[in-house]
């Protein structure tokens, strides 16, 4: 039976924390001083404090300074969006980072529109999703971008590929639909209302299912040879496609965890140095 080949993100996420180590060394060597992200995180979800404790010790592992801002649960949106903006006003903040998602008494949007776009590291603002679709300087959201890592370190053709993207949030699905595009796809967005959502599946080339659902899609929904890139993370390491029927008809497909989970952060603090060198006027 054949079995797909690994697209494993820890080995090219790896390579990119090396870079951005030397590159964040060379920043403080010129300027004296460190690439700093800040995190802003509201409320105690369990969840939200974990990842952003790994993204903190992460950065600290690079050479970039974390400064964290932890707003109670029942903050209002003009309270989240002061302390966004006092960071987006502050000279020694180089990138900034909402953890999402927040309560829902917070209008996210708004407070993601707080953010500075130079201090955008994470992709979130429509600054970067515009610049983003219309092939325009800026960062890219972060899990998008790395998936576009993972199938260009796959060697993957993407010019005329048929590409389906499963979900259509801000932050992920419609974001790495457009970087396909970008790269010459033709793109299928589908979502919960879509009609015979596996006949669409099976004309994907590359599959990227960013639903949110365990093990939502079936590996007989995929075309034999198929390139799967699961984006969900669910309860009990589980993605959203069943990895071990799309192990039979796959040609590559990232498993979970350790496929689009590292490339997510390396991007992440690749793109808080990057902000660094911009602002000082290094870049």
């Amino acid at each position: 039976m054949p079995t797909a080949g690994l697209m494993n993100g820890t080995p090219l996420a790896d390579q990119i924390f090396a870079r951005t180590t030397g590159r964040a060394a060379d920043f403080s060597a010129r300027t004296g001083s460190q690439p700093c992200l800040a995190t802003v995180i509201v409320g105690d979800d369990a969840a939200s404090v974990t990842y952003v404790r790994m993204k903190e010790n992460r950065s600290r592992r690079v050479g970039i300074d974390s400064r964290h801002t932890s707003l109670p649960a029942d903050a209002t949106t003009a309270e989240v969006v002061a302390a966004i903006t006092r960071l987006s006003e502050d000279g020694g903040v180089h990138g900034i980072l909402l953890q999402h998602p927040s309560p829902p008494q917070v209008d996210e949007p708004a407070a993601f529109e707080a953010i500075a776009p130079g201090k955008d590291v994470d992709g979130v603002t429509m600054h970067s999703f515009a610049a983003l679709a219309l092939g325009r300087p800026g960062f890219v959201a972060c899990t998008p971008g790395g998936i576009l890592r993972l199938l260009d370190a796959y060697d993957v053709e993407l010019s005329g590929a048929r590409a389906v993207v499963i979900g259509r949030s801000p932050i992920l699905g419609k974001p790495v639909g457009m970087l396909l595009l970008g790269r010459d796809a033709t793109l299928t967005y589908c979502h919960s209302k879509t009609r015979d959502l596996p006949s669409i599946v099976r004309t994907a080339d590359i599959l990227v299912a960013a639903v949110g659902r365990p093990r939502f899609v079936r590996g007989d929904w995929l075309q034999s040879g198929a390139v799967v890139i699961d984006a969900g993370y669910n309860p009990g390491n589980v993605g959203d496609v069943d990895f071990d029927e799309a192990l039979e008809r796959a040609s590559l497909i990232t498993p979970v965890p350790g496929g689009v989970g590292p490339m997510t952060i390396a991007l992440l603090m690749e793109q808080t140095v990057d902000a660094a060198f911009q602002q000082a006027g290094l870049a």
